[in-house]
């Protein structure tokens, strides 16, 4: 393989962890801003909504933009766009001024995402192989090294505005130094014949049948929405098991505040363990398996969480919840990329958009429910959304691959988004 792709690979890495690294700047330095504005974690609740607004638009914005003027010209600008206005946030002296800022680093931000996540599927397709779910497993890296710098920036007395500007200055020389590296990509061509693959993804059934152009693209259209709707359960899941299971266990099982941090805890680090894992089962097994056995693995550990009475019980449903559903949103944004080369900016920003807006709503869903039943019971909500998932993951099959990313089609029809050089079939790994 080609020394480009490798360092395009990199490169990929290097943003994934750059927007998880900024996120979660900001994240850790929500308790001080928050005192600092003197706004209640209400009034914070209904600010945040902002912020996933900002990221929603932004992630439709880009996602066109990448298709039409390639990633290493969309995905760099976002980037410094992104970290230029992290220190937005920790300049907010009053609650309008901290809504401005939410809405604009919201917007980078999300462009970023979908600009990141479009390359990424163009890298995965010149590799011939999964490599989804590594770049998804480095974005936690970059959360956990916002962490460090925040607890930095603490011990040297920095206030949120100066580390955040600290952190916002780094991330400007990487966005910028790592530009190069990506693969030049060039405008979208008019349509997948112009690529020379086949339509609707290396041919769904709709193409495979000889359908006509219009009715693959109807095709295509409908599968990008069952994405985006599983996207969104997923995704919902995930957000629910952030913001609520810590306090499952502190309030449901009365444990101690420092032992039920560690629910968290165990589900975050099983979901990014299963990450680092989850290419290797999908070139072995399929995006449909995993996505299938990983929705089903979920839907039992919540349901353990929900039903069980211990506190081992909990700590293993955590953990299980987390590993069923690392494997699941890499591949929704695979198959969303790879439905037509041609615009995989464009639908990856569809099911990322509703995937993020269910990641907003999963914690607001699930206290909206505890109103009506016990917290724990709450979660079988999860359980049936699991579920769903996993009868629906067929929708990630394309022909008889079982859902495995596929080389370029020939040796001699250059994919439009990745150099000749890189499209032999079988490329080497």
């Amino acid at each position: 393989m080609e020394r480009s792709l490798r360092t395009a690979r990199v490169a990929t890495y290097v943003y994934f962890v750059l927007c998880g690294t900024l996120m979660g700047a900001w994240v850790v330095h929500i308790p001080a801003i928050e005192e600092r504005v003197g706004i209640s974690h209400a009034a914070l609740g209904g600010l945040l909504v902002l912020l996933g607004l900002g990221a929603f638009l932004g992630m439709r914005v880009a996602g066109r933009l990448t298709d039409r003027l390639g990633a290493r010209l969309v995905i760099p600008a976002a980037g410094v766009l992104c970290a230029a206005t992290l220190v937005l946030p920790g300049l907010a002296r009053d609650p309008w001024t901290l809504a401005g800022a939410l809405l604009v680093f919201g917007f980078c931000n999300g462009c970023l995402d979908v600009g990141m996540n479009a390359h990424a599927v163009h890298v995965e397709k010149a590799y011939g192989r999964p490599v989804m779910s590594g770049f998804h497993a480095t974005f936690s890296v970059g959360g956990v090294l916002a962490a460090l710098v925040a607890a930095g920036a603490a011990s040297a007395g920095l206030n949120p505005a100066a580390a955040l500007a600290a952190t916002g200055a780094v991330g400007i020389v990487i966005a910028l130094a790592s530009a190069r590296a990506l693969l030049p990509t060039a405008p979208a061509p008019e349509g997948p014949a112009a690529t020379g693959a086949p339509a609707a993804t290396d041919g769904g059934p709709a193409a495979e049948a000889g359908a006509s152009p219009d009715a693959a693209h109807r095709g295509t259209a409908r599968r990008i929405r069952l994405l985006a709707v599983l996207a969104l359960m997923v995704m919902l899941c995930e957000g629910a098991a952030n913001d609520w299971s810590a306090l499952h266990l502190k309030d449901v099982l009365g444990a101690s505040a420092a032992t039920a941090a560690f629910a968290y805890g165990t589900f975050a680090a099983a979901m990014t363990a299963g990450r680092l894992l989850a290419d290797r089962f999908v070139s072995r097994f399929g995006s449909v398996a995993i996505l299938r056995h990983g929705a089903a693995t979920a839907a039992v550990g919540i349901t353990l969480v929900a039903l069980g009475p211990w506190m081992w019980a909990a700590f293993t449903g955590w953990a299980l919840f987390g590993l069923g559903l690392s494997g699941c949103v890499p591949q929704l944004f695979s198959a969303a990329g790879h439905a037509d080369p041609a615009a995989a900016g464009a639908n990856v920003s569809r099911v990322a958009g509703l995937g993020y807006v269910g990641m907003l709503a999963g914690p607001a869903v699930i206290g909206w429910l505890s109103h009506l039943v016990a917290l724990n019971h709450a979660f079988l909500l999860l359980t049936l959304l699991c579920g769903t998932t996993a009868v629906a993951a067929g929708v990630l099959r394309t022909g008889s691959d079982g859902g495995r990313p596929r080389p370029n089609p020939s040796p001699h029809t250059p994919s439009a988004h990745t150099p000749a050089a890189h499209t032999a079939p079988g490329a080497p790994t």
